[in-house]
């Protein structure tokens, strides 16, 4: 091991992964800190239930991967290395309710045909074709620093391609909820249902601002790029970034947490650890706004920026996740659901909104949304021969619940592995109103409550995997991690992660953001040079 390197990264989600990775494939010497034993943060797979059945840990869809800069520069290496993705080609995702359900396919006219009314079936194609009119302008923003000078060209660049109307209506819509979008364009309930709970993949509830934007986003991306997953399970994906920065030369400090950015003169100089000092020209920290300012660097050298980003983080919602193994696989009451990857139990903004407010209240969702994952879909080599997986997301839970909305639960204890059992048999209860036997069927399960979740991952602040709330004082230049864009106002730290623009989600967009920044400082200093 070195004891100097060009750039030290803290943290390997994905945004650590990305950013070690293109950093030293343009010839930078890097090391990745990583305070567990294997990489990955919330990425992962296991058999978490009995063997032979291999389930997503945590999160588990990569289409913002695919659809992102950072896999047109990685991505064919990642295949080189064993990547390899299974995606939905038919049906993609669906959510069902009392209302009954609805389906999306990866072709948006045979999703159309599905609902009652002509106007809405040419409306729904008109919402697509709008959000391809916005995307170079939407996705801009989102793979921009949002610097006064980004800002500037972003929005010039809007004006000429969409004319002063077509930005203002853009603007307009960006403040708008989803239930404000599909109420103001859609007659029948079918795209609500069918979107709004894709909001809180987004960490967004119904009726928050930006849902009318991020909702058509949704949708387009579903469209375009499907559900890729990892074939094999999520695991197989680090394993091909590990080896692809073992091929560059990347060091690897498993075990190896971060206690402390060295800084001299104002400068970070390198980063102290329980093994040693390594001494750096750039730190990458891919933590938690908190950590970052008031854990890693040095209180002096924290300005007023870095201070009202901490004030002004605001943990979102908490999560939960619950892993099945399945005798068979899932049976449907509506059958079209049975070869659809991710279902939603939830009849749209409705039920969604509700569950979302009980849990901002601190209390237990009496009808949460389900996020139902059926990945043996797509890919069958995650369980044995005639069984399945289910992989199960809650994103409305208190971090602290104090009642129980259908006034059942104890919950005077907070989360303990009681009250978590005994919430997963509500969950797989409301399951089972569209899939009668699920119950029957389980072989083994496994739960992981808001609290594992923190304990897994010490960037999930309050059992929050979103790095915070994503509502619009919380997102684009205002996310409290990102005051200034990814600089932190010590020379040489960058913050990177779910904490800073463009936020949450697989896509790797900060780790890639910061390394081309850097990639394209080198070159500069050496024309300059030159």
């Amino acid at each position: 091991m070195r004891d100097s390197y060009d750039v030290v990264v803290i943290g390997s989600g994905i945004n650590g992964l990305v950013a070690a990775a293109e950093l030293a494939g343009a010839g930078r010497s890097v090391a990745l800190l990583e305070e567990r034993d294997r990489l990955g943060g919330f990425i992962a797979s296991d058999e978490l239930t009995v063997p032979g059945f291999v389930h997503d840990t945590f999160s588990s869809w990569h289409p913002l991967f695919q659809a992102g800069g950072a896999y047109a520069d990685l991505g064919a290496d990642l295949h080189r290395h064993g990547l390899s993705y299974r995606n939905a080609e038919g049906p993609v995702t669906a959510s069902v309710s009392e209302r009954g359900a609805v389906v999306a396919h990866r072709d948006p006219e045979e999703t159309a045909a599905g609902f009652a009314r002509a106007a809405d079936r040419a409306s729904y194609g008109a919402m697509l074709a709008e959000l391809g009119r916005w995307a170079p302008h939407v996705f801009g923003a989102l793979g921009s620093e949002l610097r006064a000078r980004d800002l500037a060209r972003l929005g010039l660049g809007a004006v000429r391609g969409l004319g002063r109307d077509g930005l203002t209506e853009l603007a307009r819509v960006a403040t708008q909820s989803g239930r404000g979008l599909t109420r103001e364009r859609f007659a029948g309930t079918e795209v609500d249902q069918l979107w709004a709970p894709w909001l809180l993949h987004a960490g967004l509830a119904p009726d928050q601002a930006t849902g009318g934007l991020m909702l058509p986003v949704m949708a387009f991306t579903m469209h375009e790029i499907g559900l890729p997953v990892v074939e094999g399970g999520a695991a197989s994906f680090v394993a091909a970034f590990e080896a692809l920065l073992m091929e560059r030369g990347v060091e690897i400090l498993r075990g190896t947490p971060a206690k402390a950015i060295a800084v001299r003169s104002g400068r970070a100089v390198g980063v102290d650890t329980g093994a040693g000092h390594l001494r750096a020209g750039a730190v990458l920290a891919s933590t938690s706004t908190g950590r970052l300012y008031d854990g890693l660097l040095p209180p002096d050298a924290v300005g007023p920026a870095g201070r009202a980003a901490v004030a002004r983080h605001r943990p979102g919602r908490a999560a939960a996740q619950i892993h099945l193994a399945l005798e068979a696989p899932l049976r449907w009451s509506d059958s079209r659901l049975d070869t659809v990857p991710l279902v939603h139990v939830s009849n749209g903004s409705d039920s969604t909104a509700i569950a979302c407010a009980q849990a901002e209240a601190g209390l237990l969702p009496a009808e949460p949304t389900v996020v139902v994952g059926q990945q043996c879909v797509l890919d069958p080599t995650r369980a044995p021969e005639g069984g399945a997986t289910l992989w199960i997301q809650l994103q409305e839970l208190p971090w602290r619940p104090v009642g129980d909305a259908a006034g059942r639960l104890d919950t005077s204890e907070g989360w303990t592995p009681a009250l978590a059992d005994a919430y997963a048999e509500r969950v797989i209860d409301r399951i089972e109103q569209f899939a009668p036997g699920l119950a029957d069927s389980v072989i083994a399960r496994h739960v992981i409550d808001p609290t594992g979740l923190a304990a897994a991952n010490a960037n999930a602040v309050h059992g929050d995997p979103y790095g915070g709330a994503a509502e619009l004082d919380q997102s684009l230049l205002w996310r409290p991690g990102t005051a200034t864009g990814h600089r932190t106002g010590v020379p040489n730290v960058f913050h990177i992660g779910a904490f800073t623009h463009p936020g949450p989600g697989l896509g790797g967009g900060s780790g890639h953001l910061v390394a081309q920044q850097l990639i394209r400082r080198r070159a500069a200093g050496r024309r300059r040079r030159s």
